[in-house]
């Protein structure tokens, strides 16, 4: 799969003028494809492990989203609360 990803989007990666960061990457005459180096997996470790370069930048956006969200879980729970003294009421 990462092979047939690479051929289709090397090219339009090329045309609208980005650099791929791999100093391996070249065309294969002989093979109709590009060969590509090893994946340096480093860098997702430490995204997963909260040490990315966005890390604070995401957990801040998440935190302000949780707060600003609080009324709709307020609403929620007055409403299912109201839905259920309906049910004892009956």
């Amino acid at each position: 799969m990462r092979q047939k990803f690479i051929d289709k989007t090397i090219q339009q990666a090329t045309v609208i003028g980005l650099t791929v960061p791999d100093p391996d990457l070249k065309w294969n005459e002989a093979t109709g494809n590009y060969d590509f180096g090893e994946i340096d997996w480093s860098e997702l470790k430490e995204v997963i492990n909260g040490r990315g370069p966005c890390n604070k930048q995401r957990l801040k956006h998440h935190r302000a989203a949780h707060e600003e969200g609080a009324w709709v879980r307020e609403a929620a729970n007055a409403y299912a609360q109201k839905q259920n003294d309906k049910k004892k009421v009956a």
